[in-house]
């Protein structure tokens, strides 16, 4: 008998399994010649062969990264498919003709990072304190979530809250009743919740408040895209147009915001649109690099640079920025100050999520005994700021940013099997 605990995200998702020596390891997933512990929550389909002989084709997380950047125009990449749960007008899509329940797709994932299931297995799924949406069905969010393990192959599993599976170890040892802030950082989200855990009580976990912004470490990359890695490619420029001075169109770079809208941009129509623009531009060099990095799918590599240097500067006060292709490179420092400086309107705006849930639940800051923090955007010395000046930094904490969640899960999951008593004993 196995314990596997599954942090299925809206960005990421990361799965790991009780060892027998009662630790938890996050499983594995190849990603070229290397692995990987957090796997992005997406799926890509398309077409192979020709005519009659035409068949649907899909892969999940870092597989379907690399179908996509193949042929992005002929495939279909899809995305934060948890934030569709509880949304009951949306049941489902079609995929080049052929249709797909919401739970399916979901399945379809869930195959693909979980280990196949042995008797007497037992598997605990995180679920948010509530969905996402403005008009969230929370029932319907599980109902659907429990659907999509089961097709997975995963009837009959054991949810737990995500907020309480991320402070789960922190929460097992306190001696005494406590409130506890729990900031949960995502790559697209970002979710605070309010939890009192009584150790030894009859209710040992009681959900006190909430609240939730989409917010989190990709939008920190935009902001480092549109400053650093934009205007190297044109943004703020001009070019002219029967002896008229217009700036070259915005829209060319709105679709740094996520990396994968960069090879949507690989139309005919957009080329040459790009094109004809430089031929009269201030600085055509930087709209020939923009050309490049389109044709040649260079998104995902791109912001795998960025997010690099995002990480570095939660420890150094300046990091280098570098990224070479053919004809275009960028080896710009970044200073702390200035990267925080960028990010400052989304700080305001998370900030401003921590008192909403405090609100909700009705409590002073006074009455917050701890805060626990997961989540790499967690480790953002700006994000922190946020809890250790309204808190104070003796009692803020963190742990295990990128797995808490999943592990927190597996841990439930042994707990509640130690309390359950096994077929044959009293």
């Amino acid at each position: 008998m196995t314990v596997y605990g599954v942090d299925f995200g809206t960005t990421n998702s990361v799965v790991t399994c009780l060892q027998p020596d009662g630790t938890v390891a996050a499983l594995r997933h190849a990603l070229g010649s290397a692995e990987q512990e957090v796997i992005r929550s997406v799926l890509c389909f398309w077409n192979e062969g020709h005519g009659n002989l035409l068949a649907l084709r899909h892969a999940a997380g870092p597989a379907a990264i690399a179908a996509y950047l193949d042929d992005p125009l002929d495939s279909r990449l899809m995305m934060s498919l948890k934030s569709y749960l509880a949304q009951r007008s949306f049941s489902g899509t079609r995929v080049f003709g052929r249709h797909f329940g919401l739970e399916d797709l979901i399945a379809l994932f869930l195959r693909a990072i979980l280990p196949k299931p042995q008797p007497g297995d037992v598997l605990v799924a995180g679920r948010p304190v509530r969905f996402a949406g403005e008009t969230a069905d929370d029932a319907l969010g599980e109902t659907r979530l429990r659907a999509a393990f089961a097709a997975a192959g995963w009837p009959g599993i054991q949810t737990a809250l995500e907020p309480e599976a991320a402070g789960y170890r922190f929460a097992r040892n306190l001696t005494a009743p406590a409130v506890v802030l729990i900031g949960d950082f995502g790559g697209g989200t970002s979710d605070f919740s309010v939890m009192r855990f009584a150790p030894c009580s009859n209710q040992p976990v009681q959900p006190l408040g909430y609240s939730g912004i989409g917010i989190a470490g990709d939008s920190f990359d935009y902001r480092i895209m549109d400053r650093v890695v934009s205007p190297r490619l044109g943004k703020g420029t001009s070019y002219k147009v029967m002896g008229t001075e217009l700036p070259v169109p915005p829209d060319y770079y709105s679709s740094f915001a996520r990396w994968h809208r960069l090879s949507l941009m690989r139309t005919p129509k957009m080329l040459r649109d790009i094109e004809q623009v430089m031929h009269t531009a201030a600085h055509p060099d930087r709209l020939a690099a923009l050309l490049q990095l389109i044709r040649d799918e260079l998104g995902y590599e791109l912001y795998r640079a960025v997010s690099g240097v995002k990480a570095a500067l939660s420890t150094a006060e300046t990091a280098t920025l570098s990224f070479r292709h053919a004809d275009f490179a960028i080896a710009a420092d970044i200073a702390r100050s200035d990267f925080e400086a960028w990010i400052a309107p989304d700080i305001a705006r998370i900030a401003a999520t921590v008192d909403a849930a405090l609100a909700e639940a009705g409590l002073p800051e006074t009455a917050v005994d701890r805060v626990f923090l997961t989540g790499g955007t967690s480790l953002v010395p700006a994000v922190r700021r946020i809890f250790t000046d309204r808190f104070g930094a003796a009692r803020v904490t963190g742990g295990g940013e990128f797995v808490s969640v999943a592990e927190g899960m597996a841990l439930i999951g042994r707990d509640r099997r130690a309390e359950t008593p096994q077929a044959g004993q009293p």
